[in-house]
């Protein structure tokens, strides 16, 4: 799901760019007034974990593979305003350290996989706790539902750039990117959940869900 340079039109580019810088700055501002010290450091220890975790990657169908992209996990410990740093500043470093991803394209991607997908997980987690409630097995199917539903909703985001940028039709870029992440949705879904049941079971006082 990392764009590359060369596939955005330059209108693209700066209305991403603007929407990115705009939402990584509120971020900032919000997550300083509303995270405690304890919480500050668990956004390094998720950052350094989403990092590493990228790395890995899992097949899908059709010799196509996926990775996890974590910002589900980070929105449900800790709120979606410190999620978008932390996948803000992960996405930085693989543009600038593995050149994973664009300089130009960065401001699609933080908007991608750091704002929409933070943010639909978020939405997407409240909402089957509202709908399930706080019980064990109601946790985990929201943490699978926002996973999954992250992925997606930051694949859509981007078919839609590129097919705006001229680089794909609307009709083939959209059921690839959708179609393929749906797949990938599942992989992140599991992990995540995984990743949750841990949580649960040393330390169920992290999932206390963050108020925006």
């Amino acid at each position: 799901m990392h764009i590359p340079d060369g596939f955005l039109n330059m209108a693209t580019v700066a209305s991403t760019y603007t929407i990115s810088v705009g939402g990584v700055a509120n971020a900032v501002r919000i997550a300083n007034k509303k995270l405690g010290e304890k919480q500050v450091p668990m956004m390094g220890v998720l950052a350094a974990f989403i990092f590493a975790a990228q790395m890995l990657n899992f097949p899908v169908a059709g010799g196509t593979s996926g990775h996890l992209i974590g910002a589900a996990l980070a929105a449900i410990l800790l709120g979606p305003w410190a999620a978008v740093i932390i996948m803000s500043a992960v996405l930085i470093a693989q543009s600038l350290i593995f050149q994973d991803g664009g300089l130009l394209a960065l401001g699609a991607n933080i908007f991608n996989m750091a704002i929409i997908a933070s943010f639909s997980a978020y939405y997407i987690y409240r909402l089957a706790q509202s709908l399930l409630g706080d019980s064990g097995k109601g946790q985990l199917i929201g943490v699978f539902a926002a996973s999954w539903g992250s992925v997606l909703l930051a694949s859509i985001a981007c078919a839609v750039e590129l097919a705006i940028s001229g680089a794909s039709p609307w009709g083939v870029v959209l059921p690839a990117m959708a179609g393929v992440h749906a797949l990938i949705g599942i992989g992140e879904g599991l992990i995540t959940s995984a990743v949750v049941s841990l949580v649960l079971a040393t330390r169920a006082d992290l999932m206390r869900l963050q108020k925006i």
